[in-house]
């Protein structure tokens, strides 16, 4: 079927046309357009900012593969299972973990440089969950900007593959039998291709990275407002484990009122010996896990909060005062200027830090080959829901998950392509703003939700606190329809069409994390605090149905 909702918008005032538009400028979307573009199609990347400014760059730790001498697929996927809390999808975490190592020797072959030992060899690293070290990484603790740094350049070292920046996509086009055939967006800034436009593609890849801000304080850039989730729900796809969203133990306490992205202090910090403190400076995490400071996010993120609640404190600390200056100083370059200019030495003070809104583990659900429900629809990377991440992702397997299933996905677009099976599709680019038009929140609308997922769904969660969350939501969905009927809608513009993404993931989330009665991985449950195996071992998957409502199940 037709593509039957989308975001209140002008209709497109210009149309161009490629073989494959990807939507998202990290380490799956520029590594899906870098391979199809080898098989000879033509390729379009559209990014919200820069083609530099997506999540990629800001990812500090590392990259996780078995490439150290001892270490095997198997003992990473063992790793990856135990992290997923139950929820995993094993044949795709073996794919992650067998063709992880070449996916890396793959990227290193594009130009990224990773930090080597004495003898050439690969340095590697432990984080959390990880019973080996594993994690390759770049510039001591710049590795996302070292890898978003590669692919950029070979990006733009290609004349044949086209460039479309700050822009935000709005919909999918889709053909009269529902298959996608390219999409709608919002070009800012001044040029030939201003305003609402349209893309005629013979495949659409979603690599928008995740929906961080629907929190109010997270580890994410200020464009991961969901936008590829939401396009995804409201032409039909479905969207699986959105009620995982990992909260990151170790993120910089900049103050109770700080909102937005939030600078992170690496799960490697631990790794190589950091240990997390209270204020009486006692190791609160040994004891609690074999692992201690190194068990899985969840677990460390949630005995912070803990121990919060236990001391009343807003915080708790990482201690690497043992580290000195010239470890800190090569090893975590990034980290140590960004506590400088916070006003916090991590060389001779302790490093205050509480949980965060970090990596959304669901997504919108794909198989092995990256392909959604939607024909003609793939996603990669973090909007994606592969089924590696299960209930709980594991550190550092997430730039690895986008540069695998990215490869998978050109691999079948190439394979596609052979056999003749993507045909150009006919769609009435005029005709499809006839579908049922969502009404746009005002701008301000954003940090309402985010203040309500915060209380309601952040990391301790009750069927109360999210009914709150919900009823909060559906009274801001409710004044966007009074405000149509009183023909006084909010303006078609990026702050609107964002708030409205942020609503409808938001509200998804919320659904999802209120049906699920139980606690596991990252979804934690203060009225059902025990892991419920017999009734809750599964998936929840949600559409958006025709008349407008979510449907969990």
């Amino acid at each position: 079927m037709p593509v039957s909702h989308r975001l209140t918008a002008p209709a497109p005032g210009w149309t161009t046309t490629t073989d494959v538009v990807v939507v998202g400028s990290g380490v799956a979307g520029l590594t899906v357009a870098l391979n199809v573009r080898k098989a000879g199609l033509r390729a379009m990347v559209v990014t919200k900012a820069m083609l530099d400014d997506g999540s990629t760059r800001w990812a500090q730790g590392g990259i996780a593969a078995a490439l150290g001498e001892g270490d095997t697929p198997e003992q990473h996927l063992d790793d990856t299972l135990v992290a997923g809390a139950g929820l995993c999808d094993e044949d795709a975490v073996r794919t992650l973990v067998t063709e992880g190592p070449s996916a890396v020797r793959n990227l290193i072959s594009v130009g990224a440089a990773f930090d080597l030992d004495a003898d050439g060899e690969i340095l590697l690293t432990r984080e959390g969950g990880h019973h080996r070290r594993r994690i390759a990484h770049a510039g001591g603790d710049a590795t996302g900007a070292e890898i978003s740094r590669a692919l950029v350049a070979a990006v733009r070292s290609d004349p044949g593959l086209e460039l479309i920046e700050h822009a935000l996509v709005l919909d999918l086009l889709t053909d009269a039998e529902g298959h996608a055939a390219g999409l709608t967006l919002h070009v800012m800034g001044e040029g030939q291709r201003d305003g609402v436009g349209a893309i005629r593609a013979r495949a659409v890849v979603l690599a928008t990275g995740g929906m961080g801000q629907v929190f109010s304080a997270t580890t994410n850039p200020a464009v991961s407002t969901g936008d590829g989730v939401a396009l995804a729900l409201r032409a039909g796809a479905e969207v699986t484990d959105l009620e995982f969203v990992q909260f990151h133990p170790t993120v910089l306490w900049l103050g109770p009122e700080a909102e937005g992205q939030q600078p992170l202090v690496s799960e490697a910090v631990r790794g190589e010996g950091a240990y997390l403190v209270d204020a009486d400076e006692t190791r609160f995490m040994v004891g609690q896990h074999e692992l201690a400071e190194l068990a899985p996010r969840d677990i460390v993120a949630k005995a912070i909060t803990r121990r919060m609640q236990e001391q009343g404190a807003e915080h708790m600390y990482l201690d690497g005062r043992h580290f000195g200056a010239e470890m800190w100083e090569e090893r975590f370059p990034t980290i140590l200027a960004s506590c400088r200019s916070h006003g916090i030495d991590p060389v001779t003070e302790l490093i205050p830090v509480a949980p965060a809104a970090h990596y959304a583990s669901g997504g919108i659900r794909t198989d092995l080959q990256g392909r959604t429900t939607v024909p003609g629809l793939y996603a990669c990377g973090e909007v994606a829901c592969t089924g590696v991440h299960g209930a709980n992702r594991l550190a550092s397997n997430s730039l690895l998950e986008g540069l695998v299933f990215a490869e998978r996905i050109a691999a079948d677009l190439t394979d596609r392509h052979a056999e003749g099976g993507l045909p150009e599709r006919a769609v009435d680019v005029a005709g499809a703003r006839a579908a049922r038009s969502v009404p746009l929140l005002a701008p301000e609308a954003r940090a309402e939700i985010q203040r309500m997922m915060s209380t309601g769904a952040g990391v301790l969660r009750s069927a109360a606190s999210m009914a709150a969350a919900a009823a909060g939501l559906a009274q801001l969905a409710e004044d966007a329809f009074a405000h149509v009927a009183e023909e006084k809608p909010a303006d078609p513009r990026v702050e609107t069409w964002e708030a409205a993404n942020l609503h409808l993931v938001a509200t998804a989330l919320v659904a999802a994390a209120a049906q699920r009665e139980e606690t596991r991985g990252c979804h934690w449950r203060e009225d059902f605090p025990e892991r419920d195996d017999a009734h809750w071992q599964r998936h929840l998957t949600t559409r958006l149905s025709p008349d407008g409502t979510l449907e969990a199940r």
